[in-house]
């Protein structure tokens, strides 16, 4: 397993927790676009981060859930397990 979210995981888990289905080069090309744009609510970023601790059996910092786009998100939680690797 990596220790990089990819853009590709992130879509997969965006569909598994939040039932939102959004292609990985559509993902790409709206990486700052928010969130709510994409149609992942709070509670769906709350279950793709709770699906990111039971992969990697770490805590992702608290504000994760918080963030506002996917790169955001990303370069948050990459640098955390990066940090935590």
């Amino acid at each position: 397993m990596s220790d990089r979210i990819t853009l590709e995981e992130l879509s997969e888990l965006m569909k598994k927790a939040a039932g939102v289905t959004v292609d990985p080069e559509e993902l790409e090309q709206q990486y700052d676009t928010t969130f709510d744009v994409l149609g992942i609510d709070s509670l769906g970023l709350l279950g793709v981060v709770g699906e990111l601790e039971k992969r990697y059996g770490a805590a992702l910092p608290p504000d994760a859930e918080r963030c506002k786009t996917p790169r955001q998100f990303l370069d948050m939680v990459n640098g955390a397990l990066v940090a935590g690797a």
